[in-house]
């Protein structure tokens, strides 16, 4: 009967805690692209503020305040789903795990501890045995030097999240930088591809369909369709901000129990600053 009692006051207790959260924005990114003038893009734009990171001052990015900005969800921390259909114990997560990310590219060999990953997994039956699932990622980087040939400290700079396994799924995105004071998520994509981004002209904020390839990093201004994947693009940079926003994807899902695959979450420096263009595969959840 104790139990009982205290199963009910935390479903409660939690039920009133989201009741004060501004929710959700939600985005559906379609497999097919959306149409931009007279092309199509992987990309739907979400945070146009800031120029993808490198605006300062008066250009600088403007976090949103409402869900009525475009993607944005205002959770009150990290832990609780964004989204008012989840409620009671659905707004805690079914499986959460946070890993340490190691990059070996330019470190001879030797892997590096560059920071944490944390992803949640958020569970409802919306009727007899159908689920929605909400899947949630972010990074926290570190100082840490991860090119030994070089001098001075070589930090990892995190440009695009993306994460695999929505092949078939019709999936809504969204984004917070509640309760850190994380960048804006400033595109999203069904993709594999992400696209570098820099302060000088010929850029494009969506960019379109005809390259011809999939590669994880490019530099031309095209990104082809892939429904397998979904790339995030936002700013996370040691010394400015070391955290990055919460990314969410929220689809149909089953009651099996979630499994891991060593390289479902791809983190990438896109050369942003004149970097090395670099890929750090980390183990993450795949969607049931």
């Amino acid at each position: 009967m104790k139990n009982l009692k205290l199963a009910i006051a935390v479903s409660s207790a939690l039920s009133v805690f989201a009741s004060i959260q501004a929710m959700a924005d939600w985005e559906n990114l379609p497999a097919a692209g959306v149409s931009v003038g007279s092309d199509t893009s992987a990309y739907i734009l979400c945070n146009p503020t800031g120029n993808f990171g490198w605006g300062r001052g008066a250009s600088a990015d403007v976090q949103p305040s409402s869900i009525t900005d475009a993607c944005a969800v205002l959770p009150l921390i990290d832990l609780l789903a964004p989204d008012a259909n989840f409620t009671g114990a659905d707004l805690v997560p079914k499986e959460s795990r946070t890993v340490a990310i190691y990059m070996d590219s330019y470190t001879g060999g030797n892997p590096v501890d560059i920071g944490t990953f944390t992803e949640y997994v958020w569970q409802r039956e919306v009727q007899e045995d159908v689920y929605e699932c909400i899947y949630g990622m972010k990074v926290v980087l570190k100082n840490a030097d991860y090119n030994d040939d070089e001098s001075g400290t070589q930090n990892f700079e995190v440009n695009d999240m993306a994460r695999k396994g929505w092949n078939g799924k019709m999936i809504d995105v969204a984004y917070s930088t509640v309760p850190a004071a994380a960048f804006s998520t400033y595109r999203i994509g069904r993709t594999f591809t992400s696209v570098k981004y820099g302060s000088g002209s010929g850029y494009v904020d969506q960019p379109p369909t005809g390259l011809g390839a999939k590669p994880a990093i490019t530099y031309t201004q095209n990104a082809d369709l892939e429904s397998d994947w979904v790339d995030f693009t936002t700013l996370v940079h040691v010394g400015t901000t070391d955290a990055s926003g919460m990314q969410y994807i929220r689809t149909s899902c089953t009651a099996e129990d979630f499994s891991t695959v060593s390289d479902a979450i791809r983190l990438r420096q896109t050369s942003r600053d004149g970097q090395p263009a670099i890929e750090v595969e980390v183990e993450g959840f795949i969607p049931n």
